[in-house]
Parts: structure tokens; C-alpha cells; sequence
């Protein structure tokens, strides 16, 4: 036999997990938490906070939904290309006043 024979893999189980491993669902792990007594300044799953991300939130279209690279000045719509600029041209302000709040944006004036 070869010195650097591979183990053979069944096709049952390739990636089978070792025998000394215990993997629980996150719903075992919170109940477990909750269930011990730990000091309040020792992390757990629940209380490890995440510092805010260094990449600039993706920007969408407010009418299709495409990445939109530009913005309306006047309406503050996002659009993705000329067809949409176009449309927003046509729309009523109640509309247009419609998709801004669907997105949630609040204008800093009033």
C-alpha cells in the first residue's frame, strides 16, 4: 500500500463531522445561556455588539430596485438610468412623496 493514501470518502456522509465535536442550533446555545448564571461582564451570543460597518450602504433604485447610482436633487428619488429619470419627471408629488416614505427618508428641513 502507498504511504500517502487518501482516506476513502463515502458518498453517504463525504464530510462526515469528527467524533469529538458537539454541534449545537443557536436555539440550544441561547437556551443554555439563559439557563446558567454568568457574570454580566462575560460575552455571550446575545451581548457581543459589532462595530458599524467601514463599506457605504448599497443604494437602490426607489422605482425598480437596480443599484442606482444617481439622485434626483430636486425630488430625492434614486434612479437607475435615464428611462426612470424620465418617469419621475411625470409623477405627482403625492407619489413621489410615497416612495420616499416606503424608503424612510426624513427630510432634515421639515
Amino acid at each position: 500500500m502507498e504511504q500517502n493514501a487518501k482516506p476513502k470518502r463515502s458518498f453517504k456522509r463525504p464530510f462526515a463531522f469528527p467524533k469529538n465535536c458537539v454541534y449545537r442550533p443557536l436555539r440550544q446555545i441561547s437556551n443554555m445561556e439563559r439557563s446558567q448564571k454568568l457574570p454580566a461582564e462575560r460575552p455571550t451570543y446575545f451581548t457581543l455588539n459589532a462595530p458599524p460597518s467601514l463599506v457605504p450602504a448599497k443604494k437602490y433604485s426607489d422605482i425598480s430596485g437596480l443599484p442606482a447610482p444617481y439622485a434626483d436633487p430636486h425630488t430625492k428619488l434614486r434612479f437607475a438610468n435615464a428611462d426612470e429619470y424620465a418617469s419621475m419627471q411625470h409623477m405627482p408629488s403625492d407619489i413621489i412623496n410615497g416612495y420616499l416614505t416606503v424608503r424612510g427618508y426624513t427630510s432634515a428641513v421639515g
